[in-house]
């Protein structure tokens, strides 16, 4: 089989979602659980707008997804724990050789390295119930991987993290190697572009030990967004520099040296719990937009737009505002997951 995962500026037939349920990252509280009910279906109804949405419902909360979701949204009722589908949903890829077919990666998901209060092992069949309702072929990992620890070219290119698919919380006796062989195997990854670490809020309790969708993405085949910490006195400041020097030394699948596009990181530093992760590198890609994070900062929001507008030329970047995400431990484009277009 030659699988080939799509950029995710390729054609989408549609972006799945999983509704959030009650539980340790939904909140404590009345007003915390309704601020992360209300951003996700924020999210939902922007990506509606320019395609198709299909969500996946646990029981118990399909009465309020149907209330709150717009009609046009397709709900899928299946067990939910954790609700972030990139990371234990299915990732998608093509096979050129059979034009029509769709495959679906089913990694193994352990909620990001088996932490203690982590569930997820309703959710980790979801890739299983996916693939089932698409008609997708499955394709089986032995890799703990998540779909927000990597980013593809659809040429060849794959950028990772050493401290998420070399983490030993999720594969103890895997080298780079096999991790590069396994991402040719499912993606078509014939080159994989490493970065030592991520932000330094990824690596707190809920973090997710570094993904590289909240720091860097290729927009373009030899073109890099990078997450831009400017703020001297955040930690990030010294980590996104050392990225750029790292993304600086190597090249993509077809050789080419990156072009590295700065997108500032937000004004606001700090919250009650140490300093942000805040990042408008976790956008999605849709048909014909973008949706983009926003945080509440009306001039940096500003220019995180003009960015994407240039980085995505005819797209129509929306913005969303991202807090109650990233409070979570997340952002937009860990909540949603694109089913790229075949000809059937």
């Amino acid at each position: 089989m030659g699988w080939r995962m799509p950029s995710e500026t390729a054609a989408h037939e549609r972006t799945w979602m999983a509704f959030p349920r009650e539980g340790i990252t939904l909140g404590d509280t009345d007003a915390e659980r309704e601020e992360g009910y209300a951003t996700w279906t924020a999210v939902t109804a922007a990506v509606a707008r320019f395609e198709p949405v299909s969500i996946v419902v646990d029981p118990t909360e399909t009465a309020r997804a149907r209330r709150m979701l717009p009609g046009e949204v397709t709900i899928i009722e299946a067990p939910v724990d954790e609700f972030w589908m990139r990371d234990h949903g299915p990732t998608f890829v093509v096979d050129d050789e059979r034009p029509g077919v769709l495959g679906a990666v089913d990694w193994i998901f352990n909620g990001w390295g088996a932490p203690d209060w982590a569930e997820w092992q309703n959710s980790a069949e979801h890739a299983r119930i996916v693939a089932a309702e698409v008609g997708a072929e499955l394709i089986s990992s032995t890799m703990v991987n998540e779909g927000g620890g990597i980013h593809v070219d659809g040429e060849g290119t794959v950028l990772l993290t050493q401290t998420v698919q070399l983490d030993p919380r999720r594969n103890p006796y895997a080298d780079r190697a096999r991790i590069e062989a396994e991402m040719a195997r499912t993606l078509g990854a014939t080159h994989a572009v490493w970065l030592s670490q991520g932000l330094t809020r990824d690596y707190d309790d809920l973090g997710t030990n570094g993904h590289v969708d909240i720091v860097a993405t290729i927009t373009s085949p030899g073109r890099l967004l990078l997450h831009d910490q400017r703020a001297a006195s955040h930690p990030d400041h010294a980590v996104t520099a050392k990225l750029r020097a790292e993304l600086e030394g190597q090249t993509d699948a077809a050789g080419r040296r990156f072009e590295i596009v700065s997108l500032p990181a937000p004004e606001t530093l700090t919250d009650a719990h140490g300093p942000v992760d805040w990042s408008y590198v976790n956008h999605l890609v849709v048909n014909g937009g973008v949706i983009a994070c926003g945080f509440g900062e009306e001039r940096a929001d500003a220019q995180a737009r003009a960015i994407l507008a240039e980085a995505y030329p005819g797209r129509e970047v929306v913005t969303v505002d991202a807090r109650g995400l990233f409070a979570r431990g997340g952002g937009i484009h860990c909540i949603t997951q694109q089913q790229p277009a075949v000809t059937r």
